[in-house]
């Protein structure tokens, strides 16, 4: 994978079997470090789709990244169409899976993790907290769009939960807080595991109450958009 990206050749890699849900064979079968780990390799996008429209979109993009190679993530677990996706929302690398005006909070999620994220959404909609579901699929894409775009999905000054069944590493650009992977996993049903390490709507509800008391408490929410992005590469040698 890696020499494919150094040579810029457009392959697509297909993987499964993407979080902790392959429960009963364990830790050693459950690859919570290895999302980061594509992404953090240069000239390389890792989609991680949540729906049918998704999908599509991910094998979309990676036909059109003719000198990029592409990494498709796939699920185990047998995931329903979300009501806001589609494929042109997608191919933008995130989107406003539900929308909310003025939000008091937003939830990110990627593959498997959305749903949870919408189920929470309403409940912390009906409680009063005004909440935004954003999928992002691919994170390298997402930061490919206009800064107007990006703002449009993620403004920065909002209190903003990732939630991805893999490491937290990366997701500290988007998001204020985050409910992911700390340690190896565990052996148990896919649904037990979800549950032991906090991926469940309930809990998606409650992390993101006490982020919006946190910041309430301090009184202002750091813009996560307001900080400088510098090119420190001198030598421009085509990688």
């Amino acid at each position: 994978i890696r020499l494919s990206a150094l040579s810029r050749f457009g392959v697509i890699y297909i993987m499964t079997h993407d979080s902790i849900g392959l429960g009963e064979d364990g830790p050693t079968h459950q690859p919570v470090e290895m999302l980061e780990s594509i992404r953090s390799m240069p000239n390389i996008n890792l989609c991680r789709p949540a729906d049918s429209n998704e999908t599509a979109a991910s094998y979309k993009l990676a036909l059109e990244k003719t000198t990029t190679p592409t990494v498709i993530c796939c699920s185990r677990s047998t995931l329903p169409g979300l009501e806001g996706s589609s494929v042109e929302k997608a191919m933008k690398g995130a989107y406003n899976a539900i929308e909310s005006e003025e939000p008091d909070l937003i939830l990110i999620g990627s593959g498997s993790e959305v749903g949870p994220c919408i189920d929470a959404a309403k409940t912390l909609s009906n409680a009063g907290i005004k909440t935004r579901v954003v999928s992002m699929p691919c994170q390298d894409i997402f930061l490919e769009q206009t800064e107007e775009y990006q703002k449009s999905v993620l403004p920065g000054n909002v209190p903003t939960l990732s939630v991805e069944a893999s490491a937290v590493y990366g997701w500290h650009r988007f998001s204020h807080a985050q409910i992911g992977m700390t340690r190896f996993g565990l052996s148990g049903s896919g649904k037990d595991v979800f549950a032991a390490f906090g991926f469940t709507a309930d809990n998606v509800v409650s992390k993101g109450k006490e982020l919006v008391e946190f910041y309430k408490k301090v009184g202002s929410v750091p813009d996560l958009s307001c900080r400088p992005i510098f090119d420190n590469v001198m030598v421009k040698d085509g990688h």
